[in-house]
């Protein structure tokens, strides 16, 4: 199987090849052409001035007329011109010759070829070809009275004009030869560096395995080939992130559901005969696999969280959605739930994901509250975006923890078992990034944690609102108004309180 770079190569040197021998060949007709109109014209050009001088009939020196005088005639003609170097003229009177500028040997074929034009009638023009060489030949006869008194004939080598084009088209030929080679190396040349994306992509397409998709193409300059290249990079990113994906899923999955299967199995196997024994050993399975079911659904929606569908976007009233969430949230566990703010805007989102993400925050603010725990939720306009919160007055995080929050399974209990998964806060992030947004925490230890959700804003707000306005609960004011309580412990946790566990 020959390669693009042959074939390509091969059509350029067909083509190469064919331009140049039609060049060459019209080169060489053109120029012949041109040759033999310089012979008629030169012929012609004699035949002028001759024909001047009989229509004058005198002598230009003396001024006598010449009369039947045919020699005087070619006498004068002969002295006032002359001859190119591949011309020569002959003049015959009375059939016999006369003068020559080179006359013809006596005897040779030039003489007896000439012989027939000695007394010609009319002007005759023709080509002779004498000892294998091509002569352009001009016989113009000189009559007086209607007799023909002498001819003169005019000779040109017409194969030295066709000799000395062959000689420019051979060194046109040489030429052309030199640059069809420099033609045909530049392009071996430049279809090798055309075509090196091609091997560079079978290269990386034969090398990349389902667990190496790092290997990328240099992408140069903005021609199909650059465009073919940044295809197949942006395709292996797609192909990264959608392996990626799946690893983590897998790896989150085998690491996460491997406790509460090692749980049931070790209970499954020590359970006894007694009936009370058993009921309990089935509540816990059942309460494991539960959690298992939990730990699934989130890791399937992280996992979907990365894919172009996972919004279903409409215009969402922050004001109204605030609202919405503050109800929810009431059922959360038994705080204090307070609307800090609402602002009077709108957004572009999707309000299912939004609300899951809000309330994935109010979970997580009510496993960190103790009971009676002050917890606000808000809505407010700052630096060109609208922001979505939730304050509480919870132990707060440090600044190291705070570095870690978001990421999945992480937890800040410190060993202590609890029944999240540590998803809560990665879903947040999840959809924030998927809205073009982002999620942030502002906590000091000992005085609460605000978590915010910075999405982009479509619409300015109805009223101006001013950041000091006491609707809006900053964590400053929630640290010197909100009673400082004792950091939660297992006994804390109210049995009707959010199963989610709070990543801090």
């Amino acid at each position: 199987m020959r390669s693009a770079r042959a074939r390509i190569l091969a059509a350029i040197v067909v083509l190469l090849v064919g331009s140049t021998v039609l060049t060459t060949l019209l080169l060489r007709e053109v120029l012949t052409t041109r040759a033999e109109d310089r012979v008629d014209a030169a012929l012609v050009q004699e035949t002028g001035e001759l024909r001047r001088l009989i229509q004058d009939g005198r002598d230009p020196t003396t001024g006598r007329r010449f009369g039947r005088d045919v020699r005087s005639m070619f006498d004068v003609y002969l002295a006032r011109n002359v001859p190119d170097r591949r011309e020569r003229w002959l003049t015959y009177v009375d059939g016999d010759p006369h003068r020559a500028t080179v006359p013809p040997a006596e005897g040779t074929v030039l003489e007896r070829t000439l012989h027939d034009l000695r007394a010609v009638p009319e002007v005759q023009r023709t080509v002779m070809r004498v000892q294998g060489r091509d002569n352009a030949v001009l016989a113009v006869p000189v009559r007086y009275d209607g007799q023909t008194l002498g001819v003169f004939v005019a000779l040109i080598d017409l194969q030295a004009e066709r000799d000395e084009v062959d000689q420019a088209v051979g060194a046109a030929a040489i030429v052309s030869l030199l640059v069809l080679f420099l033609a045909i190396l530049v392009a071996y040349l430049l279809t090798g560096r055309i075509l090196s994306p091609l091997r560079d992509l079978t290269t990386t397409a034969q090398t990349i395995t389902e667990t190496d998709l790092r290997r990328r193409i240099a992408v140069r300059g903005d021609d199909e080939i650059a465009v073919l290249a940044r295809t197949f990079n942006a395709m292996l990113d797609r192909l990264e992130q959608a392996f990626g994906s799946q690893r983590s899923f897998v790896s989150d999955a085998g690491h996460e559901l491997r406790t509460p299967i090692t749980i049931v199995r070790g209970h499954l196997e020590l359970m006894g005969d007694d009936p009370t024994e058993r009921e309990e050993t089935l509540a816990l399975v059942d309460d494991e696999l539960e959690r298992m079911s939990r730990i699934v659904e989130d890791l399937l929606l992280l996992a979907k969280a990365e894919h172009g569908d996972f919004l279903r976007r409409a215009p969402i009233d922050l004001d109204l959605f605030v609202e919405e969430v503050h109800a929810r949230a009431t059922a959360l566990g038994d705080r204090r739930w307070t609307i800090g703010g609402a602002v009077a805007a709108t957004i572009t989102g999707d309000r299912q994901r939004l609300m899951q993400a809000m309330l994935n925050l109010a979970a997580n603010a009510a496993q960190h509250t103790a009971d009676g725990g002050r917890i606000a939720i808000g809505s407010r306009i700052r630096d060109g975006e609208a922001q979505l919160w939730v304050a509480d007055d919870g132990p707060g995080i440090s600044a190291e923890d705070q570095q870690r929050i978001f990421e999945r399974f992480a937890r800040l209990d410190h060993g202590r078992r609890t029944s999240g998964a540590g998803l809560g806060l990665a879903i947040v992030q999840a959809i924030a990034t998927a809205h073009g947004g982002r999620v942030s925490v502002d906590s000091r230890p000992g005085h609460g944690a605000t978590f915010v959700l910075h999405l982009p804003l479509d619409e300015t707000p109805d009223d101006e609102i001013d950041d000091e306005a006491p609707t809006l609960v900053q964590p400053a004011v929630a640290r010197r108004e909100w009673p400082r309580l004792r950091p939660r412990r297992a006994s804390d946790v109210d049995s009707d309180a959010p199963t989610k566990e709070h990543e801090r």
